[in-house]
């Protein structure tokens, strides 16, 4: 399907993301709207904790006494902050965004998910996975667009990234470990492959396919946090995806619905099983795992029976 955006990616651009399944386009956003990003979610974060906040229809931290020495209670990440903040749904649908995703899909594309990440020093990380698990696009694939608001190292957990995982089907997880990862789903790196780290800027995106396998570890810092906005997208193309995710939004904000996917994607009964079981056993050690506990009622409900 055509689009209508002027092409502003160099045809190498294009072949390196078709063969790697990534593409980090530098300095996308100025050192002054990562600033004035980073100021919106830490008053969001604030504000949110006031027990009368309207926010907290949206997203709910625990305060530090509440947190218990977990830090990601107290800045739990921000699902879909679109559908309740203006400067999320614009940047969502940032023309910037838009041109390189036109580039990328060869075709139109829809706005499916947002989100914002705080990852402050001492967070645990999220575990090597691939989005289009969870999206279940059909046909073609999801993608991403990562941008970093904080410079990303190994140090405060920057991605990292398997080259050439995206030609892979989606794989069905194995419990991940909860020392390390806030998420309950892990993927292996595949035999031949290797994970390596992407560093950022703040103001840099790095754009990847939803079957790449990707993921991040701990920020060991003491000081630095490493915030990022993360928006899912799919092509004009999608006939259906997981529910969850809609209304899907044009570049132009219309509202837009498809089929809805079903079935428990590449997890026969059987793996299901053994990851149920993985994640209930997490559960034994650490009743108190509120994530585990989301991921164990999730899991239900996709599972194939």
């Amino acid at each position: 399907m055509a689009y209508a955006t002027k092409r502003i990616l160099k045809d190498e651009q294009v072949e390196q993301f078709e063969r790697d399944g990534f593409l980090v386009v530098r300095g996308l956003l100025s050192p002054q709207e990562t600033t004035a990003f980073r100021e919106r979610f830490m008053t969001i974060q604030q504000d949110a904790l006031d027990p009368q906040s309207t926010l907290r229809a949206y997203y709910a931290p625990k305060t530090l006494d509440e947190a218990d020495g977990d830090v990601l209670k107290h800045f739990p990440r921000i699902m879909h902050p679109h559908r309740f903040d203006a400067t999320s749904f614009d940047y969502m649908l940032d023309a910037r965004f838009e041109s390189v995703l036109c580039d990328l899909f060869g075709e139109e594309a829809l706005a499916a998910q947002s989100m914002l990440y705080f990852k402050p020093p001492g967070a645990r990380g999220q575990a090597l996975h691939q989005d289009n698990f969870y999206l279940k696009v059909s046909p073609g694939n999801c993608l991403a667009a990562w941008v970093a608001l904080d410079a990303a190292d190994d140090q405060n957990g920057t991605l990292f990234v398997v080259p050439g995982s995206h030609k892979l089907d989606v794989l069905c997880p194995h419990a991940a470990d909860l020392s390390k990862s806030f998420t309950t789903e892990e993927v292996d790196v595949p035999a031949g492959m290797e994970a390596v780290k992407v560093d950022l800027a703040a103001g840099d995106v790095l754009f990847f396919a939803g079957t790449l396998i990707h993921g991040s570890y701990p920020n060991v810092t003491r000081h630095r946090f490493r915030r990022a906005f993360i928006c899912h997208y799919v092509p004009q193309s999608t006939l259906e995806m997981s529910s969850g995710y809609y209304p899907l939004h044009t570049f132009g904000g219309e509202k837009i619905e498809r089929g809805h996917a079903q079935g428990g994607g590449p997890c026969g009964s059987e793996e299901w099983a053994a990851f149920q079981a993985g994640i209930e056993a997490q559960i034994q050690k650490n009743p108190g795992d509120a994530g585990a506990k989301a991921s164990l009622e999730w899991l239900k409900k996709t599972a194939v029976a």
